[in-house]
């Protein structure tokens, strides 16, 4: 953000340079990027929904869930560094002057920020209301996305370009801004008047929903559930509140909210896991993971999940196995360390010229999931269950699990063995396994979000990390006094980052190259310049 506004007041220095007669022509042939440059909405709205996941400019790379999603990922245990001593393994914080997790950050201020403004700002003027829906719609997921990795975070002032400190502003306050940005979104998106047209919005959602407005209401309602239930530690929560928004929201895979690709062979174009970007060559499945698929573990005793092919990769024996964080191969003989995503051998991490091995959201023109109907069917089974509606959260249950492996056998069946393919039949047995899906009396917030954390393998690493935190990671369940993340275990000792002094990861820093360089005074306000300042527990998971 702060990139933002040196170069807008760079560019007016230059110009002041030089006579006004030259400036005319300055001016025409070198426009200010920053500036109010008139260029058609429908262009620009590609860029914003390529932001949602990893896209690339000039001025900076990577910017997107995704990028920050190789961290978070660590953190939630979905993957770990193939050798030991990776500070994310050990939970720890970005250090020194790194952009490290500020990914995010810079999606949501430069990414999007100005761009995003201006479809609202001349899709008004040229009353196109289903782009400033759209527009508005992921500005609603942006801010909650952004407050849910860093905590507090800059609303009021944000895009005030005459302004060169910025303040942060409470957490309460967002997500009510997140609310109110999400319902002004579907007032517009409801609007047929003016110069709406789904063969327009088309031109600019072309790799998202294709321009259809009844979707992107279901998106903009989905997010306002998200941002009701991860509330739950607050004397405030309504279980009403989400399970009313759930049933607004995405309920069926069709209405998924996913970036698409079109892979041409150019980076921006094809998926950031892909090995044509070669993001993930070192990173393995943890053996928490592996556990839960393979019904290894505690919970799903002996289930072995009919997804566990598609999300996961085998070793040299064939079976499924996971190494542990911050131990590298160490943790493995051999013949059980796991092969990478794109489906080579442990210790292999260059990207192969081909996908052709790669399986899941790890292909190159993989589509990569935002928010999905399963996590919506997670999210209500978790609010009835938490109001006591027993036989309604069991019945969500089982669809988010139903719809998660329909997704997979739908969208990404590419690559996977035939006798490791999703049936009909093998949905059913699982399904039908009491550990899986107990009578109603005995399901409990453990079966939820464990299916809630298969379901979003891979994508879904901010939820993720937002429900591991709503449950100090650690929590027991009340029914069962067993841990809600059975057999979870926090690093500690030599595998806990120095810098966190004995506590887990909380969130994220701001952007080092913004706030760290430009904003001091406010981070020292805040405890930003604290070496463990990752380790402060956000407002939202605090109960009270």
């Amino acid at each position: 953000m702060k990139r933002t506004i040196r170069n807008t007041i760079l560019a007016g220095s230059l110009v002041a340079m030089v006579s006004s007669g030259c400036s005319k022509l300055i001016d025409d042939a070198y426009p200010n990027p920053n500036a109010a440059v008139r260029q058609p909405i429908e262009e620009i709205m590609p860029g914003i929904i390529g932001n949602m996941v990893g896209s690339s400019s000039a001025a900076g790379s990577a910017y997107g869930t995704a990028n920050d999603g190789l961290y978070i990922g660590r953190y939630v245990q979905f993957w770990a560094t193939n050798t030991a001593g990776n500070q994310y393994d050990q939970m720890g914080g970005a250090t020194g002057a790194s952009d490290v997790l500020g990914s995010v950050w810079a999606m949501h201020y430069y990414g999007m920020g100005q761009n995003l403004n201006r479809i609202v700002e001349w899709g008004t003027e040229e009353q196109k209301w289903d782009y400033v829906g759209a527009a508005l719609a992921i500005r609603a997921w942006s801010m909650l996305t952004l407050t849910n990795v860093y905590g507090e975070a800059i609303v009021k002032e944000a895009f005030n370009t005459s302004a060169l400190t910025f303040k942060y502003d409470a957490q309460p306050f967002i997500y009510d801004t997140v609310r109110a940005i999400a319902r002004t979104a579907i007032a517009y998106l409801d609007r047929t008047d003016g110069n709406v047209s789904q063969q327009n919005l088309a031109k600019g959602d072309a790799y998202f929903y294709n321009g259809d407005v009844s979707k992107w209401k279901k998106f903009a309602y989905s997010v306002i559930a998200r941002s009701f239930n991860q509330l739950s530690n607050k004397s405030a929560y309504n279980a009403d509140s989400v399970v009313h928004y759930c049933d607004l929201g995405i309920n069926s895979n069709s209405e998924n909210a996913s970036a698409k690709f079109a892979n041409t062979g150019i980076t921006g174009t094809s998926n950031f896991y892909g090995p044509f970007r070669s993001n993930v060559g070192t990173l393995r499945q943890t053996a928490y993971v592996a556990n839960l698929v393979t019904g290894k573990g505690t919970m799903f005793n002996g289930a072995y999940d009919p997804r566990a092919h598609y999300l996961l990769r085998e070793d040299s024996t064939g079976e499924i196995t996971g190494i542990l964080p911050n131990r590298g191969n160490s943790s493995l003989p051999a013949n059980k360390q796991p092969f990478g995503f794109w489906g080579r051998g442990y210790a292999l991490t260059a990207a192969p010229s081909s996908d052709a091995t790669a399986r899941y959201i790890f292909k190159n023109g993989a589509e990569f999931p935002i928010l999905t109907a399963s996590e919506v069917k997670f999210m209500k089974a978790e609010a009835l269950l938490r109001k006591g509606s027993r036989p309604q959260a069991q019945q969500a249950y089982q669809e988010g699990i139903e719809l998660s492996m329909n997704m997979l056998r739908t969208t990404y069946n590419e690559s996977v063995p035939a006798d490791k393919q999703i049936t009909d039949q093998a949905i059913a047995d699982y399904l039908a396994n009491p550990a899986v899906v107990p009578a109603p009396q005995d399901l409990t917030l453990s079966h939820i979000m464990l299916q809630k954390y298969i379901a979003l393998f891979g994508y879904g690493m901010i939820e993720t990390w937002t429900d591991m935190r709503r449950f100090h990671y650690v929590d027991l369940d009340p029914q069962t006094g067993n841990q809600v993340y059975a057999d979870f275990v926090l690093p500690t000792g030599l595998d806990l980052f120095i810098n966190n002094n004995g506590k887990p990861v909380q969130r994220a820093r701001p952007r080092y190259n913004s706030e760290y360089l430009y904003n001091v005074e406010e981070l020292n306000r805040l405890g930003g310049l604290d070496l463990d300042y990752h380790t402060k527990e956000q407002w939202f998971s605090i109960t009270e």
